[in-house]
């Protein structure tokens, strides 16, 4: 075992600590007990070309291709080698993954979790092997992992709150503090990331004292099943004039489904930005995610963490807002 001169797994429970706080820094409240005892790094580490495991949900979604890509590209970079495992949306399959990379004994496990709540158990069969497990994108449920124990180094991703809250204030504007709005919510409730973004949407929506806000429907982060509850609202709800699509895919279901009714000129779209759709007609604003910076930034991160540096609890970027008529870039998603 390598050991390194501090515990860098950032106690359960803490992600909302702010960027001062320091992963190498002793918390004493929840942290793994194996990495806390042993305070160590698996021997690969201090291979020539340490592996680093990724763990990603699918490469159906653009986004997660640009993701794998940004992990492949910085590693060649840093001099590391990275082992891409794709869970095809299967929480089984991915914590089967994550058992493989601790069979390999990588030196670093960088998580992309299915699901926030069952990512947990992913984390702590790292944290057995004394694996440090940087998480990104999909926040890893902070009281499971408090309830079982297990630690995260660092958490890298969107500010999500803010891109929602973003929108939410291009919706004000465009639509006046007056006007009687329906809206239908579009998200994926098992995601902790796309919860933050639906609360940050309909608070700044608070603005606007004549504003209903439907039950959020289900989408799966998939274009067909946003297609179908999505038309469903629109039978069910024909005053809705709002829609917020928290994921690209329900975004591009969405607008399908708003196309099939004839409803166009009756409903304006905000959302997180569907790959390949054209800011154009009701699809008036979107914010955009950079998931191939976030590997960057997650691999630069963890070649600080091994060579003993501190690093930051969580890092939060801020998302890029594009209205009618401008190109979102050929890297950015929702």
């Amino acid at each position: 075992m390598i050991k390194r001169k501090a515990l860098g797994a950032v106690a359960v429970g803490v992600l909302a600590l702010s960027l001062a706080a320091c992963s190498n820094a002793a918390t004493g409240d929840g942290a793994g007990s194996s990495t806390d005892a042993a305070g160590a790094l698996p021997a690969s580490c201090s291979n020539d070309n340490p592996t680093i495991g990724v763990a990603l949900p699918n490469t159906i979604n653009p986004y997660y291709i640009a993701m794998q890509e940004g992990f492949e590209d910085t590693a060649k970079e840093l001099g590391y080698t990275v082992d891409v495992a794709i869970a095809n949306d299967s929480e089984s399959d991915q914590l089967a993954q994550i058992d493989a990379f601790v069979q390999k004994g990588v030196c670093a496990i960088a998580l992309n979790a299915v699901n926030s709540d069952t990512g947990v158990s992913s984390v702590r069969a790292a944290n057995a092997a004394n694996i440090p497990v940087f998480s990104v994108n999909v926040t890893i449920d902070p009281e499971g992992l408090k309830n079982q124990n297990a630690t995260i180094v660092q958490y890298v991703g969107a500010d999500q709150t803010a891109g929602g809250t973003q929108l939410g204030e291009v919706a004000i504007k465009d639509l006046g503090t007056e006007t009687p709005l329906v809206v239908g919510i579009l998200g994926e409730p098992s995601q902790i990331p796309t919860n933050q973004r639906d609360e940050g949407f309909i608070e700044a929506l608070k603005a606007n004292p004549n504003t209903t806000i439907l039950p959020t429907l289900d989408t799966n982060v998939d274009p067909a099943v946003s297609l179908q509850v999505t038309g469903e609202l629109l039978q069910g709800n024909p005053n809705v004039n709002v829609i917020f699509g928290d994921t690209g895919p329900a975004v591009v279901g969405a607008l399908q489904a708003i196309k099939e009714a004839g409803k166009q000129d009756q409903i304006k779209v905000y959302g997180f930005c569907a790959a390949d759709t054209p800011l154009e007609g009701e699809y008036v604003a979107c914010a955009a995610q950079e998931p191939y910076e976030y590997a960057k930034i997650v691999l630069e991160n963890v070649q600080s963490y091994l060579a003993g540096d501190d690093v930051p609890a969580e890092i939060l970027q801020p998302l890029k807002n594009y209205t009618t008529g401008q190109e979102v870039g050929a890297k950015e998603f929702g």
